[in-house]
């Protein structure tokens, strides 16, 4: 069974030229002006696909190289795009070079809208709920390991508060590896985020250089909020302020801080210790 052919609806349509609108289109999603006023962002890789399927999510546009999707997991994934109505494209190999990443790249892309959620009321938030709230953060690289590493721990989601780096940039979402269809995301100004972890039920946890108790040594009460302040400046003295915890991971080498993505993992693993 081979996808069907252009003119049904949401059947193939082969492109060759580099000017088509569609890959103009595609290509613009590179920049973040683009994606803000499109509310559209591109997830490179049939793996990614696979689990952006699974998650219940579906596609605008997929795009795959021509003659590779005859079989396997990419015919499967055309036929998967097709029955959500989405655009189809198979494109050659100078085109799919154009709309892909430079390194690594994939022989499949989709094009998805992006989903914001609303921050959660915090009396929603019960048991032994678990968000994190990421404060100013700079790099894509960290912020998409870290919504794979709260996809990982079983955490409800991730709030960006303040002036973050984009979710949806293609860094952000590779370096996620799909767990960007499984994490809600939230986001919000610096007072709405302020007036939402001040209104939180349980313990909200802050990491901080200073801090006198060891992240290993505390009883978290849930449900637990995780505040992460961005690369370099740390954790806001505004956000610090309303913590009822802040502690800090011991580091008694020469460094003094540690990445951000990798210090989010270890508060978070040790906040759940007891739910793995």
């Amino acid at each position: 069974m081979t996808p069907r052919a252009a003119g049904a609806r949401g059947g193939v349509r082969t492109i060759t030229s580099l000017q088509n609108e569609r890959v103009k289109m595609i290509r613009a999603l590179h920049m973040r002006k683009e994606r803000r006023e499109t509310g559209l962002f591109v997830a490179e890789g049939a793996s990614l696909l696979l689990t952006a399927r699974d998650a219940g999510w579906k596609p605008k546009i997929v795009v795959f190289l021509a003659g590779s999707a005859t079989g396997g997991v990419a015919r499967d994934l055309v036929h998967w795009a097709e029955a959500a109505g989405a655009e189809c494209l198979e494109v050659s190999q100078a085109i799919l070079a154009k709309l892909a990443a430079k390194e690594n790249p994939q022989t499949m892309l989709a094009v998805f809208e992006q989903v914001w959620k609303p921050l959660p009321a915090p009396a929603t938030v019960v048991g032994d709920g678990l968000w994190v709230g990421l404060e100013a953060v700079r790099d894509p690289g960290n912020l998409g390991t870290i919504i794979r590493t709260a996809d990982a721990v079983g955490a409800r989601g991730v709030a960006l508060i303040g002036a973050s780096v984009d979710a949806y940039s293609r860094e952000a979402v590779r370096a996620t590896m799909g767990s960007v269809f499984n994490v809600p995301l939230a986001r919000a100004s610096t007072g709405d985020g302020l007036a939402w972890v001040q209104r939180w039920r349980g313990d909200v946890v802050g990491a901080h250089p200073r801090a006198s108790a060891d992240f290993r040594a505390v009883a978290y009460r849930p449900p637990t909020l995780l505040l992460m302040g961005s690369e370099g400046p740390g954790l806001s003295p505004e956000l610090s302020a309303v913590c009822t915890r802040l502690v800090r991971i011991p580091m008694p080498g020469r460094i003094d801080s540690l990445n951000l993505a990798v210090a989010t993992a270890l508060m978070l693993y040790e906040i759940r210790r007891g739910h793995l």
